[in-house]
């Protein structure tokens, strides 16, 4: 929202001033502030030369001359730091005046000049002492520490120092020496001369500032901000930067607190002590609040200090694990928060309009007089002066378009501090009343559940303090239950989980100190059967989602293998299998809350599922072998090799998938083991591979680990189990169908020695093939599977018609024709083929919409049909997860990607097309 200035006429005891040639909206400017702006009429009439660049070279030229001037130390620093000022002071604010500059450019050109200005009054202090400008460095909170200055603002410095860099006189300890330099260079910059001042400097915002030095050293302050520091210290640090002095050694302080000012768990208790300084402000200046003569465009309701706080809040829940939620600067963190999908684009843009449009006003109040304030004056002369600076007809006119500006920064700021807070209602003795008001249709469900939890009969509900975090909890529960798909399923869901969970206040204690908990035990019983049902059979696995990143990435494959190797070290077989199950499970629950909560994106979801089962099966695979080998030895020159196809070898699981393996082994298949019971080498790795079978897919005490489908071996069900790499390869040079060798495109060895079995495969799948022939195969393969597998609903994303199952064989035919493209993961396929020229490019969004969907919807039903209907929570779910603005979005994206693959079919499979 613009405040332009109608175009003028100077008046005769200007224009003498305005050199000629003075562009018509510096003009403009110039006779706005010449007839309402004091101060700035004094710098019209004492900078002549300021003028005269402004009219030669405009603004941008003029400012560079100013920062310039504030950067020589040749000229005496106190009256060349407070010429440069002033110079900085009427150019800012002509350009702003006459809308030459966006808000965002005059902020940081106040900010510059500060920057150097700091700069230069440190080195001059430390001069002073024969010694370079290292070892003191001034950090910058507020608006300077964001560049986003105001026109005549504080500067907020916290000095810090290292002891060994402070150059010390006679007896000074490094402390004492240091104060005295941050005390000149504060004099330089704050002192009021003849000249005017420089910069007015607060101090204040330093660790308790009543009785702490000016200067802190390095290691007192990092103590602090880890320790001891408030939230509202946490808040100033989100825009905190290094300015003045040894720059570098501000940043690596600053780098060494981050995680004081970025917690990787959301932290609602920062929330709640923001919203009650917010709201203190309120009823502190509650006669600023009404528009009109008085009111406080910093602090008011709807002011600047709310759009800060909005942004701010939501920069300390999701920072902590998005670093690009990070910046300094108001308008910059809300097009973050905006782009990351936290706030809704639109509120994002009403919000830094009405930022923009509240910082203009400000500087046009302060611009009049050089005073540091944020109020709408009083007298309504000044209103009038006021108004007419911001290109408005009058005082009235400027405050209904303050009206306007404000109201949607209220609305927007008093929702998120509700929706930060939990809800501190209590559902009284007899629910019923209440139920009625707040879930009228759900009262005969939830009634008789609610006087069954209150009885005491479950062992987490026994103890007065359960039952306390319990009730203190319940509403937000009920609130969850109502919002679900199916409430009923979902009541009965939860039932289970507080009928198994162990006695102990610790469940529910957990959930009234994190909120966010809440909402996600309510997703899981609501819209999960997958992780709901995992959560019943074993409520620990709650706990994992404490952990401080719980929502961060998965480690990459190696990293978790690592993880699980360590876990296990020293396990036996039978404490292995549970080991390994546990973690697992546990792994495979967060990356479905991830996914549920936003924190992950399906396609990475997917490739860490498949590096979970990889680091599973390589963690068994040896210990397996190992206790084989107690009774059968080991086969001289022989191992087991573990292939995995399917969604398991592209790596693009789903929390439904199961395991697809080949197990081939190394060596002549008719080798003796060396054991007190030899076996044949055949023999020996068809029971080893059976006992591994077993391994991953038998339920222990720890529960399940993996369904395991081994049905892609040579000859299927009526194979042998394992077989030789060399009558594996002999095999599929020989034998193997089209669609056997379709599979093996996506194979990956994930155990075992790796070099032959890949060599085999690469060498089948490169071998040249007669075109026509294969795509008659892979057409009369695709007819048998509709056949056989119809598609189940308008949402089979998988085996409808161009759907993923469609997309598989495009590729795969591709693959195979043509030798290139031979990589087990579609999405690098389609890439490299794509780059061939053999594809068409609008596959590869259409693959990985189909692939992102087939996972929100194996979570979201758990292998069964999709009903043809979603329910809605589903549908908002699904349209969130997949950038959809609604479900309609979502199903139009669908059938845009649907179509992408039936045209890519047409064109792959025409007759003649022989690429």
């Amino acid at each position: 929202m613009e405040f332009a200035l109608p175009a003028t006429v100077p008046p005769p005891d200007l224009a003498p001033l305005l050199p000629a040639g003075l562009s018509p909206a510096l003009t403009n400017a110039a006779v706005a502030a010449w007839a309402d702006a004091p101060f700035l009429k004094g710098l019209i009439r004492g900078r002549q030369a300021t003028l005269a660049t402004l009219a030669d070279a405009g603004p941008d030229a003029a400012l560079a001359a100013a920062l310039a001037l504030a950067a020589d130390d040749a000229q005496p620093i106190m009256p060349r730091l407070r010429t440069a000022r002033r110079d900085v002071a009427l150019v800012v604010a002509l350009a702003d005046l006459a809308g030459l500059w966006p808000l965002e450019q005059v902020t940081a050109a106040l900010s510059d000049f500060n920057d150097r200005a700091i700069d230069a009054a440190i080195a001059a202090a430390l001069a002073e002492r024969g010694a370079p400008n290292r070892g003191i460095v001034a950090l910058a909170l507020g608006k300077l520490g964001s560049r986003e200055l105001n026109y005549s603002s504080d500067a907020d410095l916290i000095f810090l120092h290292d002891p060994e860099l402070v150059p010390c006189r006679g007896s000074e300890d490094p402390g004492e020496a240091a104060v005295r330099i941050v005390r000149r260079a504060v004099a330089i910059l704050n002192d009021l001369t003849p000249d005017g001042y420089v910069a007015r400097i607060d101090l204040r915002l330093r660790p308790a500032s009543e009785i702490t030095p000016m200067s802190i050293s390095l290691a007192a302050a990092e103590h602090y901000y880890q320790s001891e520091a408030l939230t509202w210290e946490r808040v100033a640090f989100i825009r905190a930067r290094a300015v003045g002095g040894d720059v570098a050694m501000g940043a690596e302080f600053l780098a060494r607190i981050r995680p004081f000012v970025w917690r990787r768990s959301l932290d609602y208790t920062a929330v709640r002590d923001i919203q009650s300084v917010s709201l203190r402000i309120r009823d502190h200046f509650e006669g600023g609040q009404a528009i009109g003569p008085g009111f406080d465009l910093k602090r008011g309701r709807g002011g600047i200090r709310e759009v800060e706080f909005f942004a701010q809040i939501n920069q300390l829940i999701w920072g902590g694990r998005d670093p690009e939620l990070r910046c300094p600067a108001t308008l910059d963190g809300l097009a973050a928060l905006a782009a990351a999908g936290h706030v809704p684009e639109a509120e994002a843009a009403r919000l830094a309009a009405s930022y923009r449009a509240l910082r203009t006003l400000e500087h046009r109040l302060q611009m009049r007089r050089d005073e540091q304030t944020h109020a709408i004056p009083r007298l309504i002369a000044d209103r009038h002066a006021v108004a007419r600076l911001c290109g408005c007809k009058d005082a009235k006119a400027l405050e209904a378009r303050l009206s306007a500006i404000t109201d949607p920064v209220a609305t927007s700021y008093d929702r998120l501090i509700r929706a930060a807070t939990p809800d501190a209602t209590v559902v009284p003795a007899d629910p019923k009343p209440w139920l009625k008001q707040h879930h009228p249709g759900l009262m005969k469900l939830l009634a008789p559940l609610i006087a069954n939890w209150r009885q005491g009969k479950y062992r987490a509900l026994k103890s007065e303090s359960a039952r306390a975090d319990f009730e203190a909890v319940l509403p937000l529960l009920l609130a969850r239950l109502a919002a679900a798909a199916d409430p009923a399923t979902a009541a009965h869901r939860l039932d289970g989980l507080l009928a198994g969970l162990p006695a102990g206040a610790q469940f529910f204690a957990l959930l009234r100190a994190n909120p966010r908990l809440v909402g996600l035990l309510g997703n899981l019983v609501g819209i999960t059967p997958v992780l709901a049902e995992a959560l019943a059979r074993d409520p620990a696995l709650f706990d994992v989602m404490l952990s401080p990143d719980a929502f961060a990435p998965l480690p990459d494959a190696l990293q978790l293998a690592a993880e699980l190797a360590s876990l296990c070290r020293d396990a036996g077989l039978e404490e292995r299998l549970d080991r390994v199950r546990r973690w697992t499970a546990e792994v495979r629950f967060q990356l479905g809350a991830q996914l549920i909560e936003g924190h992950a994106g399906a396609l990475a979801v997917g490739r860490s599922l498949a590096d979970l089962a990889d680091a599973a099966v390589q963690n068994l695979a040896p210990a397996v072998a190992e206790d084989f080998a107690r009774s059968h030895g080991r086969v001289p020159g022989g191992e087991l090799v573990v292939l995995a196809l399917g969604r398991h070898g592209g790596r693009a699981m789903t929390h439904a998938s199961d395991l697809d393996l080949v197990f081939l082994f190394t060596g002549h298949h008719e080798t003796l083991s060396d054991g007190t019971k030899p076996l044949p080498a055949a023999t020996y790795f068809n029971r080893l591979a059976a006992r591994l079978v077993t391994a991953l897919s038998v339920p222990t005490a720890a529960g399940a680990l993996y369904e395991v489908d081994t049905r892609l071996r040579p000859w299927g069900a009526k194979g042998n189990l394992a077989l030789s790499i060399d009558s594996f390869a002999r095999y599929q040079r020989e034998e193997a169908e089209s669609w056997e060798h379709m599979a093996l495109t996506r194979a990956r060895v994930v155990a075992g020695p790796v070099a032959a079995a890949q060599a085999v495969i690469a060498k089948v799948l490169a071998a040249p093939r007669d075109v026509p022939t294969l795509r008659k195969a892979v057409l009369a393969m695709r007819a048998d599977m509709a056949a056989a597998k119809p598609p189940q609903g308008r949402f089979d994303v998988k085996l409808a018609a161009g759907g993923m199952v469609d997309l598989e064989f495009i590729v795969h035919f591709r693959q195979l024709a043509s030798g290139r493209g031979l990589a087990p993961e579609l999405p690098v396929a389609l890439d490299e083929l794509i780059a061939a020229g053999l594809l068409p490019a609008d596959l590869k969004p259409a693959h990985d919409f189909l692939a992102r969907t087939l996972i929100w919807l194996r979570l979201l039903f758990a292998g069964a049909r999709v009903p043809d209907t979603l329910p809605e929570p589903v549908q908002a779910i699904l349209a969130r997860a997949l950038a959809a603005a609604n479900f309609t979005g979502f199903t139009d994206q669908l059938a845009i990607a649907r179509q992408a693959v039936r045209m890519a079919w047409a064109e792959v499979f025409s007759q003649g097309d022989e690429k």
